[in-house]
Order: structure tokens, then sequence, then C-alpha cells
């Protein structure tokens, strides 16, 4: 890589983990009122919980770019929000609002990150069968799978009772106000496995991009990193989303944003941009809409908007070319 380079992204990651830091330090200070033990460790849970669902989406979703070589996609498509969803969905149908808020949520958590586990599991023996077949079949998969899941859930809400329903649309949407430090613990040692897991592989990864056919010619067991890849961002995905709800385009915001800023294909480059972005937007947000807007809005559903508009914008450009 050139000097110029080099610069450029030592210059973009130190400013993102800057912009970062701060605004993690707003997030714990700005409008602290009373005692300061109190708030710190109020705080300092919810903080835990946005850092750890920032960086397994940041990492699933770059991941997930390279191990489908298409930066429109997300892990998202393979139906994680929808069958998070249905299963929230089913439990409050069979239990009832009450017995579904009984639930240890070390349990829940669990059975959820299994099942959505097992899923990727399934949506792997189908999507790597063939050299050239991934990436149609990881869209057509996960469309087919998402639209069944939904259909399922539309179907349970229609004959749920009122009050249940009132209380499944609260589970539906990612909320970072209340989460278990139990979970939050779990999640963060799933991601630090992943992490080890991933680092000594960042050079085969970087060959990965230039295509499955290139990356087996240059001597990269491509069927192996991709089973390991995609463990990985399964993993990832469902521990973020078991503990916080669905993000659908958090992560297509992050990863495109990292690559726009820099002026670098390799992974040892974009992933620290990546996280950093993804802590800065979380955080950041989440601080305003307490500070600014009072809890005026659910952060998911103004990172839902600005995604979707992003996703959109991409679409347009890929267009253009």
């Amino acid at each position: 890589m050139p000097p110029e380079r080099v610069r450029s992204v030592r210059l973009v990651t130190v400013a993102v983990t800057l912009l970062a830091g701060l605004s993690m330090i707003a997030f714990m200070t700005v409008g602290v009122r009373g005692s300061w033990s109190f708030v710190l460790a109020h705080r300092g849970v919810r903080l835990a919980a946005l850092i750890t669902v920032a960086y397994a989406i940041a990492l699933s979703t770059v991941l997930f770019q390279t191990l489908t070589g298409n930066r429109i996609l997300t892990p998202a498509v393979m139906g994680f929000d929808a069958l998070f969803l249905l299963l929230q969905t089913t439990l409050v149908a069979a239990l009832g609002s009450a017995g579904a808020v009984a639930i240890d949520p070390r349990l829940l958590f669990s059975v959820e990150c299994l099942v959505m586990v097992g899923l990727s599991g399934l949506l792997f023996r189908l999507l790597f069968r063939g050299e050239d077949r991934n990436l149609p079949l990881v869209v057509l998969s996960g469309l087919l799978f998402g639209a069944l899941f939904r259909s399922l859930s539309s179907f349970l809400q229609r004959v749920m009772d009122p009050n249940d329903f009132l209380v499944l649309q609260g589970r539906a949407f990612a909320s970072f106000n209340v989460v278990d430090p139990a979970l939050i613990g779990v999640a963060a040692l799933l991601a630090v496995m992943a992490t080890i897991i991933v680092l000594p592989r960042l050079s085969e990864l970087d060959v990965l991009v230039l295509g499955r056919q290139r990356a087996t010619g240059l001597g990269v067991d491509t069927t192996r990193l991709s089973a390991i890849v995609f463990a990985l961002v399964a993993i990832l995905v469902s521990a973020s989303t078991a503990l916080v709800g669905p993000t659908t385009f958090f992560g297509l915001l992050v990863a495109n944003l990292a690559y726009l800023l820099v002026p670098s294909a390799r992974h040892a480059s974009v992933l620290p941009v990546a996280v950093g972005l993804a802590v800065m937007t979380l955080v950041g947000g989440q601080m305003l809409l307490e500070r600014l807007l009072g809890f005026g809005t659910a952060l998911s559903i103004v990172i839902d908007f600005v995604g979707g508009i992003t996703f959109l914008l991409i679409l347009f450009r890929a267009g253009r070319r």
C-alpha cells in the first residue's frame, strides 16, 4: 500500500476512534443528576450492551459481504429478523403476555440463538454446494424463509388477544433500554471468541475478496474458510438479535460508510473503522434521543429509516454503473 494511503487509513481510524470515545463519554456524563455511582452503574450496563451489539453487527456484516462478494447484502437477508419476530410471536401466542414475560431471559436468549444458528446451518448447506450458485441462493433462500416467517407471524398476530399483541409490539423492535447484564456478558464473550478466530484469517479474507475461484487458485481453502466465516456470522447476528432485537439496515449503513472512508480493501483497515462507526452511531444516537428528544422515538426506527435510504442510494448508484 502506498505511504499516502497508509497515512490516510491511520488518520481515518484515529478520527473514528476518537469520535466513538467521545460519544461514550457523552453517553455516560451528559445530563447526570443525583448520585454518580448509581447513574454510572446504570448507564454502564446499557453502554456495554450498545458496544457489544455495535461490534457484533459491524464485524458480521463486513464478513458476510466478503463471503458473498456483494456490498449490498447483509446478514438480515438470511431471515434472522423475520425468524426473531416469529419466535417472539409464537411465544406470546402460546404462553400469553404474562407467561412470555416470566420466562428466564437466559433461557430465552439460548433458545433464540440456537434456533437462528440452526437456520444458518441449513442455509449454508444450500448456499455453498456449487461455486457459482452462492449469491442467487443466498438471496432467494433468505427471501423465501423471510416471507414464510413473516406470513406465519402475521397469521398468529391476527388471532392473538389484543392485550398480548401490545406486549408483542414492544418485543418486536430493537431496544437498548433494558438488557440483562448476564446476557451482555455471554454476547460479548461470543464476540471475543469470533474475533480470536477471525484475526489469523484476515489475509485469507483479503484474498477471498477477489472471488472464490481466484482465491482457490492462490492457495486459499475457500470451502473451509467459507464454513468458518458463515458460522461466525451466524453466531454474531444471532447473539446481537437475541440480545436487543432486529436491526435490519444498521450493518449495511456502517459497513458502506467504512468502505467509503477507507481507501483500502484490507480487512485490517476496514474492520476497525466499521466497528468505530457502529459504536459512534449507536451510542451517540441513543444519547441524542434521550437528551434531545426525551425517548420520543426508538433508535432502531431511526437507524432503519436512514439505513433504508442508504440502501436505495446504493442500488441507484449500482444501477447507473
